[in-house]
């Protein structure tokens, strides 16, 4: 669980939850509550929280204990909010370290982030409904239901839906990085 191991790394570096806050500019309270698992974190959050621990999302989320066959169940996923765009991602895998699979839906006119960012990763989205506008590098290019795009996630990019519906989108990265 996300929660248990932010906590085991704060404890960890010997840090309380105010010396956490101070480092993230995260509340105390919001911090609390991502540990308890009562709160999920954005992307953002995350990306600072890993960061502070000199760390990868996927180590925040690795699980030396998964199990070799995992099972993943509406309602159970660890979620990751996309900043404030107004959605989740869905993780699909569990925190091993080699893949990532994401599911999303992204309500019209909304992005997964403001500007495009790269992180070191092969990335591939499929489109499971609607219209996806991907931007990787100066490039810009729309798929639909049933296409998929596969890329060099060195290259900044970001996912927009343009239309006037949901887009559900599965994205898989490999390796899972911030």
């Amino acid at each position: 669980m996300l929660g248990d191991r932010l906590k085991a790394l704060r404890t960890g570096r010997g840090l309380t939850l105010r010396q956490l806050s101070e480092r993230t500019g995260l509340s105390v309270s919001m911090l609390s509550q991502i540990e308890s698992g009562a709160a999920d974190p954005s992307l953002g959050s995350l990306r600072t929280l890993a960061n502070v621990f000199e760390a990868s999302i996927a180590t925040l989320f690795s699980d030396p204990d998964a199990p070799n066959v995992h099972i993943s169940r509406p309602g159970s996923r660890h979620k990751l909010i996309a900043g404030d765009a107004g959605y989740a991602y869905e993780r699909l895998t569990p925190g091993r370290g080699d893949l990532e699979v994401l599911h999303a839906d992204i309500p019209p006119g909304l992005s997964s982030s403001p500007h495009p960012w790269a992180h070191p990763s092969t990335e591939c989205a499929f489109v499971v409904r609607g219209r996806l506008v991907v931007e990787v590098g100066a490039e810009r290019v729309e798929i639909g239901a049933g296409e998929s795009v596969t890329f060099d996630s060195r290259e900044p990019h970001r996912y927009i839906n343009e239309s006037a519906e949901p887009t559900e989108i599965i994205i898989a990265v490999t390796p899972p990085s911030p």
